[in-house]
């Protein structure tokens, strides 16, 4: 339950990002019409997908696709750094990451993986590719493998890192967004001579005495519970070193943000579950109503109960009347700058 309600936070900032670089309709329309036995399309542009089989295996049965690129575009959840801090982090008994592509019956890409790092050596090891690490990417989907090999003498999770550059062979460009570092996190498990000791030590290490030592990022008697610095707040769990699974109507890396279901108004924030922090002179659910009974007229701003604060230009208590520049000019021989000089008279 906890991977899925994380995997829900990871879906929403998914689309969210999809929604701001591609016409979805569009994508929607051609995929489910032009679908092959991978669940790409055939024809378009270079695309790099996890499919949905793969990723439910990750995720405790979470069905959903994660596209890296599709039809040419490198989706911009990709390019975020915190990228890894959106996903579950992939279970210990998964070994490998299988990857699908295509370049397009009429396109022509050159690819290079030019960085393959694992971020803590004591734990994870370099990751493999199934295929050359430079070559042509295939004109039909195809899938590929990366595999992820643990130590095998250490309990833990450890980042690591893929690195693709994509070149266009008739412009002998890299594809906008390209190179991409796709960056993930694995848990790898260490199984000690004490099999009883293992079972409960499920994140940790059991050393000779058979006690659980706990590996940086877990804490309890058997390394039972992850830390997360800050703490989930509004009632959320941290399901793993840094990682927190959010209570319904919350959202964030670390659960701080809400969820209204409809949009609050006139500059409210949503800070829990439907519930809006209004600005001053507003008031409601949704921030829908404003304190001046009387409204602001010319553009302006209810700050209190029937108080409004005037734009340039205007002044009155509902801003309604307009400030007479003119005035000063009229009045302009008033200004002692503007006074003749007395003479002074010559006493002789």
């Amino acid at each position: 339950m906890q991977f899925r309600r994380i995997c829900y936070i990871f879906v929403c900032f998914v689309c969210s990002s999809i929604i701001e670089a591609i016409d979805v309709n569009y994508h929607y329309e051609n995929h489910q019409n032009n679908k092959d036995g991978f669940g790409g399309s055939t024809g378009g542009d270079m695309s790099l997908w996890i499919d949905e089989m793969q990723v439910k295996q990750f995720f405790n049965g979470f069905p959903m696709k994660i596209h890296a690129i599709l039809d040419g575009v490198v989706l911009p959840y990709v390019l975020d750094p915190n990228f890894e801090k959106y996903l579950p982090v992939i279970p210990s008994q998964v070994t490998s990451v299988n990857f699908t592509w295509k370049s397009g019956e009429n396109r022509n890409y050159y690819y290079d993986f030019d960085q393959l790092q694992s971020f803590d050596m004591n734990i994870l090891k370099k990751p493999i590719l199934s295929i050359e690490s430079k070559g042509l990417v295939p004109k039909k989907p195809k899938i590929f493998q990366v595999l992820i090999p643990c130590v095998g003498n250490m309990s833990g999770v450890a980042s690591f890192t893929l690195g693709l550059r994509i070149i266009d062979i008739e412009t002998n460009q890299h594809l906008a967004g390209t190179p991409i570092r796709l960056k993930l996190q694995k848990q790898c498990t260490y199984h000690g001579p004490d099999p009883e000791c293992d079972k409960k030590c499920g994140n940790g290490k059991c050393n000779n005495e058979k006690i659980c030592v706990c590996p940086t990022g877990f804490l309890g008697k058997y390394c039972e519970s992850a830390l997360c610095y800050p703490q989930c707040q509004n009632g959320g769990t941290c399901i793993a070193p840094g990682v927190c699974a959010c209570s319904p109507g919350f959202q964030g890396l670390h659960c701080e943000g809400g969820i209204c279901s409809q949009k609050c108004l006139n500059g409210g924030k949503c800070i829990q579950k439907d519930s809006c922090l209004c600005r001053r002179g507003y008031y409601g659910p949704r921030c829908e109503y404003s304190k001046c009974s009387i409204p602001c007229l010319n553009s302006g701003k209810c700050v209190g109960v029937n108080r409004c604060r005037c734009r340039k230009g205007f002044t009155g208590f509902q801003c309604q009347t307009k400030t007479n520049r003119s005035h000063c000019s009229s009045s302009s021989s008033k200004h002692p700058r503007n006074r003749k000089r007395k003479s002074k008279k010559k006493f002789v």
